[in-house]
Order: structure tokens, then C-alpha cells, then sequence
């Protein structure tokens, strides 16, 4: 991982002896660390919310998660849709012109900051890591740095998930940077020099890809190995054999 502390969080999550899922690990992990009531992580799809709320710490941010999904605003939608996290640090004074049904909601639940950070490899939307706040204020620059490593580490958490990676073998799919399946540890190598990244940075994106299709890690992984797929520099992410084809064929 680049970010040490993505590391550092991942490493924590996968050690941790608890019946609880990793992904309501990392939200309790997320709600200890920063100055924050609620955590919240909802699925996301090219559409917005999928309706899918993955973990959250308590029922009134599961409650403000579902309700996202079903008015289609708020700031996990805004943050999923435009790339980059959504600041709200005073639903008070802006949060009810920004988003006219969600703002006077989430201030009749008490809530009076948000901040949603959203979980993207690439183009692919992964999910939103929403925190809520009782009170109103800006998030440190510390804090926000947290906010942003835990927003990461989640999007590592889900892909994995996704991958099917059991719990007992937690550790080893979180914070190894190759899958131990060879054809998935040379699909990864071919993604990186195609891409010209880290073999990190590689299997995220194969795993955002896989997530993003609806596949397994290893059909695609099977495609890549085979040639039948090649992974572009572009935002799109990936190229059929037939769609690299010479037009003049």
C-alpha cells in the first residue's frame, strides 16, 4: 500500500479476534478514531446507491444510509457521482437547500455534520464512507487524513469481499499485495506493466473490474492471462480481444 496507515488499518482489521464482519470492524475502527457519531458503508453502482447499506455502527446511520438510497440524494450520491469527498460541516445552514428532503431529515435525527468520502478504483464505483456528526465543524486536517485512509482501507475490505476471501484467510487476501492463485498473481503482473503501476495498484484494479462485471476475480484474471482482455490506461478500465480488433478487418 502506499499509504502506510492504509496498511496500518488493514493490518489491525485482519488480527482482530472478533465474530463481527471486516467491514463492521472497520466502521467501529473508524467511529474510535475520529471525532465522529456515526459510520456508515453503502454499496454503489454506476447509477448511484444500490441499496446495499454494508455496515454501519448504529441503526440511526443505517437509517440515514436507506433513506440516501431512497430519495436518490445526500452526500454518499454526491460523493459516489462526482470522485471526490462531500464536506458538510453545518447541515443547519446549508444542508437543507443542498439536498431538500435528505437535509431536513438527517437534522431531525439529530445529526448536524456529514462527511462522505467515496470508495473508487479508477472509474469503478466501489461504495461511500459516511460519517455523521452530532455537532457541527470542519474536519481536522488530521482527521480528514484519517477519514481518507479508512475510505481506502474500505475499498480494499469490499473488493476482497467480493473476491469471496473467507475470514479465517483475512490477513493474507488484505495485506497481500498478489493473490496466491497463479493465474490471478499473472494476470496482476500483466495489469501492472500494461498500466505501468504497482502491483498493488494492479490487483485493485482487477478486483474493481471483477466487482464492477459481476465476475469472479479468476474469470477475469483467465481473460487477461489469455489475451482476451487487455487493461488500458483510460478510465473505462479494460478492453476486450474483440474490441481491440483492426476496424479494416
Amino acid at each position: 500500500m502506499r499509504n502506510p496507515r492504509v496498511a496500518e488499518i488493514l493490518s489491525v482489521l485482519a488480527h482482530g479476534g472478533e465474530q463481527r464482519t471486516l467491514p463492521d470492524r472497520l466502521c467501529a475502527a473508524c467511529l474510535s478514531a475520529l471525532p465522529v457519531s456515526g459510520v456508515g458503508v453503502a454499496l454503489m453502482t454506476v447509477d448511484g446507491p444500490s441499496g446495499v447499506v454494508l455496515a454501519v455502527t448504529d441503526e440511526r446511520a443505517r437509517q440515514l444510509e436507506e433513506l440516501q438510497f431512497a430519495l436518490g440524494e445526500g452526500p454518499c450520491v454526491e460523493a459516489s457521482g462526482g470522485g471526490r469527498p462531500v464536506l458538510e460541516p453545518d447541515l443547519v445552514a446549508t444542508g437543507t437547500p443542498r439536498w431538500p428532503r435528505f437535509g431536513a431529515a438527517v437534522l431531525d435525527a439529530g445529526v448536524h455534520a456529514v462527511f462522505a468520502f467515496p470508495m473508487r478504483v479508477g472509474a469503478i464505483r466501489v461504495g461511500v464512507l459516511d460519517l455523521y456528526r452530532d455537532t457541527p465543524g470542519q474536519l481536522s486536517p488530521p482527521d480528514l487524513a484519517e477519514a481518507l485512509a479508512f475510505a481506502d482501507a474500505a475499498t480494499v475490505v469490499v473488493l476482497n469481499l467480493q473476491d469471496h476471501a473467507a475470514e479465517d484467510g483475512a490477513r493474507s487476501a488484505l495485506m497481500g499485495p498478489i493473490d496466491n492463485r497463479a493465474e490471478v498473481h499473472q494476470a496482476t503482473g500483466m495489469i501492472s506493466i500494461q498500466l505501468g503501476i504497482s502491483l498493488a495498484d494492479a490487483l485493485l484494479r482487477l478486483r474493481a473490474y471483477a466487482y464492477a462485471m459481476e465476475q469472479t476475480v479468476s474469470s477475469i484474471a483467465a481473460d487477461v492471462v489469455s489475451r482476451r482482455m487487455h487493461f488500458v490506461g483510460s478510465e473505462s478500465g479494460a478492453t476486450t480481444q474483440q474490441d481491440r480488433r483492426d476496424p479494416r478487418e
